[in-house]
């Protein structure tokens, strides 16, 4: 078709007599419509992703309350494991009552052996009985009783429930504590009612503290005769002194000092005789002998088979 001015003919849309047939055809909403109906395809895809998101929650919890219920379950001692321990203590109570009934028996024993030896002694030698009564008190043989110091020493409190190693009383505290009184001038000492002597070791086992293998439960109180006042001040005056102070001071463990004016120790348990011989020209009592051995003839005798 040519235009009325000569101009080039213009090319025309087939469908331009349709456009509102296909505007209808791409946009069956209306805009106000179509926002509605976005906004909720959104809500719905947001619904559908809260609820995912809770139900992984939810089977997360499931999970961890599962797993939790399963360790316990391996955790928990099974009725056999809780009898066999349940006899097992009361085994451990009833001959820890059987030694200290037979440590009883022993003291007593012991007790009637040296009062019949001063009986018997006291006949023939009464010098030598005197000797012997001085020497058990050098010895731990003898209770004493008398003027003194005493001293006790306790574990520091633990610290937001931990257990610090520092804050507890140790066997080397006790050692050097003890090695302080007895060169601070102290006639008898005892640790817990356990006597110390010559050969007393105090040592540890573990987290516990042993005298002669008798384990000590906290607090530890040391109990030294002799005059308390002098004690007290020459304790001071010696390394011992310093470390109680560290003790107090660093480690806040409790040191408690005080001068008593009457202690009483026991007697150390006495050492298990193995081989003894009777001396060179010793007679034997209410006897005599040449010397050599108390029969005059052979080899001295020996008593306690080792």
């Amino acid at each position: 078709m040519t235009s009325r001015h000569g101009d080039s003919p213009t090319a025309r849309v087939p469908d331009a007599s349709m456009s509102l047939l296909n505007d209808v055809a791409r946009m069956p909403l209306e805009p106000a419509y179509r926002t509605v109906a976005d906004q909720r395809a959104r809500e719905g895809r947001r619904r559908v992703t809260v609820r995912h998101q809770t139900m992984s929650a939810l089977l997360a919890v499931m999970l961890g309350l599962a797993t939790a219920s399963a360790a316990l379950a391996l955790r928990a001692p099974q009725p056999a494991v809780l009898a066999a321990r349940a006899i097992i203590e009361k085994q451990i109570a009833e001959r820890t009552a059987a030694v200290d009934t037979l440590r009883l028996q022993n003291a007593e024993t012991a007790q009637q052996i040296a009062a019949l030896q001063a009986t018997v002694l006291a006949a023939h030698d009464s010098p030598l009985v005197d000797q012997l009564a001085a020497d058990s008190v050098l010895s731990g043989a003898s209770a004493l009783t008398g003027p003194g110091l005493r001293i006790t020493l306790s574990d520091a409190p633990d610290v937001g429930g931990v257990v610090d190693p520092d804050r507890r009383v140790q066997d080397v505290d006790l050692q050097i504590l003890v090695n302080g009184l007895w060169a601070a001038g102290a006639e008898a000492i005892a640790v817990n009612d356990h006597r110390l002597t010559t050969t007393t070791a105090v040592r540890s086992a573990g987290s516990a503290i042993l005298v002669d293998l008798n384990p000590l439960v906290g607090p530890y109180v040391v109990d030294a005769i002799g005059d308390g006042a002098d004690l007290q001040t020459r304790l001071a005056r010696v390394s011992a002194g310093q470390h109680l102070a560290t003790l107090r001071t660093t480690y806040s463990i409790g040191v408690d000092v005080s001068a008593k004016n009457s202690l009483e120790l026991p007697a150390a348990s006495l050492p298990e005789l193995r081989d003894a011989r009777v001396p060179a020209g010793v007679p034997p009592i209410g006897g005599s002998a040449s010397a050599g051995s108390p029969t005059g003839s052979g080899s001295p005798p020996r008593t306690g088979g080792g």
